[in-house]
């Protein structure tokens, strides 16, 4: 992780926990590397196929962002989801370091992102800016979803601000 001379650190994935640790609310962050995508279809999917043991995809240290992925790009879609918000604390403990999205989390949520050495950022909503971060991507499961499966997205500087960290909460 290093600082830009304008406050923004960049991470390149996959995150390490000592990463995580250093990162604090109000953080201006930006990613360089993969980011997983997942929503309301995949998200709930992945955690069934993880608790059955297979493995889809390798998440530790991963970056996953609550959205799809379509011709019109990607924006962040709202994390506090039933389908997405019960999917966070089980997919942090499998090693996700960094969920993206937007809105408030629920206090449990908040308290599994701190057990698990997790944080939750916001991006903005903005798809022309969100899309142009976006180098490659490709279809990693659940293809039968469509815009909802999980992608894996290469990125180049995908810019975050820390929402929730160390068991606090921006909301």
């Amino acid at each position: 992780m290093t600082k830009s001379n304008n406050e923004i650190k960049r991470l390149d994935t996959p995150i390490t926990d000592s990463t995580a640790h250093k990162l604090k609310i109000g953080d201006k962050i930006e990613i360089y590397g993969t980011v997983l995508t997942g929503r309301d279809a995949a998200l709930p999917r992945l955690v069934k196929s993880i608790k059955n043991g297979q493995n889809l995809v390798d998440l530790k240290g991963s970056v996953i962002m609550h959205t799809a992925v379509s011709a019109a790009g990607i924006s962040p879609t709202t994390s506090n989801k039933e389908e997405i918000e019960e999917s966070i604390p089980y997919l942090a403990k499998s090693g996700v370091k960094i969920h993206l999205g937007k809105g408030a989390l629920g206090e449990s949520t908040v308290e599994a992102l701190d057990k698990h050495s997790s944080i939750f950022a916001v991006t903005p909503p903005a798809a022309a800016l969100l899309t142009s971060k976006v180098v490659s991507r490709k279809v990693l499961a659940f293809e039968e979803e469509g815009m909802e499966a999980i992608y894996s997205l290469e990125v180049r500087g995908l810019p975050c601000i820390v929402a929730v960290a160390h068991g606090k909460t921006i909301y």
